[in-house]
């Protein structure tokens, strides 16, 4: 795994120089997180595809500024995939990032062949206490989220890199980006995503709970489904293995599809 950086955005990669004939997963974290979250699916996966992850403006050790729009996050992402000339690229986001991720299968369809969405929803409201708590006691937020965010079954030891990385962000940036997710509704438009998009829910996300999954699934087309348990919200932290799986199964029977488009 690489290091990199871009247009004063950080990111990590699988492999590098990209290989023009592999589709490209980018992956896209959550509010007030950073890369870390998809470091071992950026490694397990590499060599199906390419494998990004990205640090969004303002996040882990990106330059700029957080955005406070889902809007300006989609085209940000999208500045980023053009500066790196990823071919074929399929956006993998979690929470914040799958609000992103639907953001650009609606509006630039023909720019990608499928997508990833992993505990998030169509529409992200947030509860106003969350805004109070980061406001005021920043450090009582980040022990409230990283708690509310796995399962209670899932090692403590999994959850210090995300941990660290909330706490990392500045209170401002992790405000902006909550009331990017609070103003997010893409539940009118999702029949419009045509490509074929992965749901990836997990059985203990309190934070965005199976039925957001089941909505997305109802909605979108193409959709397919993998339902995880003994897991919450951060389950790519908290099963690693079993999320890389399901991307991989995801990949192996769209093969054809995506190297078309790669």
């Amino acid at each position: 795994m690489e290091r990199r950086e871009t247009q004063g955005l950080g990111f990590v990669t699988g492999k590098w120089p990209l290989d023009p004939d592999q589709p490209t997963i980018v992956f896209i974290h959550g509010a007030g997180g950073a890369y870390g979250i998809w470091e071992s699916q950026v490694e397990s996966l590499s060599e199906l595809v390419n494998t990004v992850a990205l640090n969004l403006p303002g996040h882990g050790n990106s330059g700029g500024t957080g955005k406070r729009t889902i809007t300006e996050y989609a085209q940000a992402v999208i500045e980023f995939i053009d500066a790196i000339g990823a071919p074929a690229p399929i956006p993998c986001g979690i929470s914040m990032g799958g609000a992103i991720t639907q953001q650009l299968l609606v509006d630039y369809p023909q720019r990608f062949p499928a997508g990833i969405l992993i505990s998030t929803g169509a529409k992200l409201k947030v509860m106003p206490a969350i805004f109070e708590t980061i406001e005021n006691d920043y450090s009582g937020f980040v022990a409230m989220i990283v708690k509310a965010a796995a399962s209670a079954q899932t090692d403590p030891e999994r959850l210090k890199s995300f941990r660290e990385e909330i706490a990392g962000c500045r209170p401002e940036i992790t405000f902006g980006d909550f009331e990017a997710c609070h103003r997010f509704d893409e539940t009118q438009r999702l029949s419009q995503i045509k490509v074929p998009v992965l749901i990836i829910t997990a059985e203990d996300d309190k934070l965005t709970p199976p039925k957001y999954g089941d909505f997305l699934a109802k909605e979108i087309k193409n959709a397919s489904r993998a339902h995880l348990k003994q897991a919450g919200h951060i389950v790519p932290l908290e099963k690693p293995d079993e999320v890389s799986q399901a991307i991989r199964e995801f990949l192996e029977r769209w093969r054809s599809h995506f190297r078309k488009r790669a």
